[in-house]
């Protein structure tokens, strides 16, 4: 099998993703994904694909990350993952159609708007 690419995007993080057949390696930025996100729970967002196909000890994937926070980093990456995971087998797709990893989160940060302390917030009125 040869290296399959795939992006993934979530707010202003971008991943881009490289897949290929080894023994489960997830590094990110050159770091490993243990220490690129501490927390167990962006650790799992990451894995959900893979988990979800069984596929955990089969593909080493290698990623770069650019923008936005974590959050949104490992969302991101988790559909980028979920991206290269049907390229190599178009029989997954639904699974993780199912599952909602194949769609992308459209939502953005809306923008501030002059004479306005926030996008919405106004400030506050006095009749007198």
């Amino acid at each position: 099998m040869e290296m399959i690419n795939a992006i993934g995007r979530r707010k202003s993080a971008i991943a881009r993703v490289y897949l290929t057949e080894g023994t489960g390696k997830i590094t990110i930025n050159k770091v490993e994904l243990e220490k690129y996100f501490p927390s167990a729970i962006l650790q799992y967002v990451v894995k959900q694909p893979l988990a979800l196909l069984e596929a955990e000890g089969k593909y080493d994937i290698k990623a770069n990350l650019d923008g936005g926070g974590y959050t949104g980093q490992s969302q991101a990456l988790r559909l980028a993952i979920a991206r290269a995971l049907v390229k190599v087998n178009a029989d997954d797709k639904k699974a993780l159609k199912d599952q909602g990893f194949l769609t992308r989160d459209s939502r953005e940060v809306e923008r501030k708007k002059p004479g306005q302390p926030k996008a919405r917030r106004r400030f506050q009125f006095s009749k007198r």
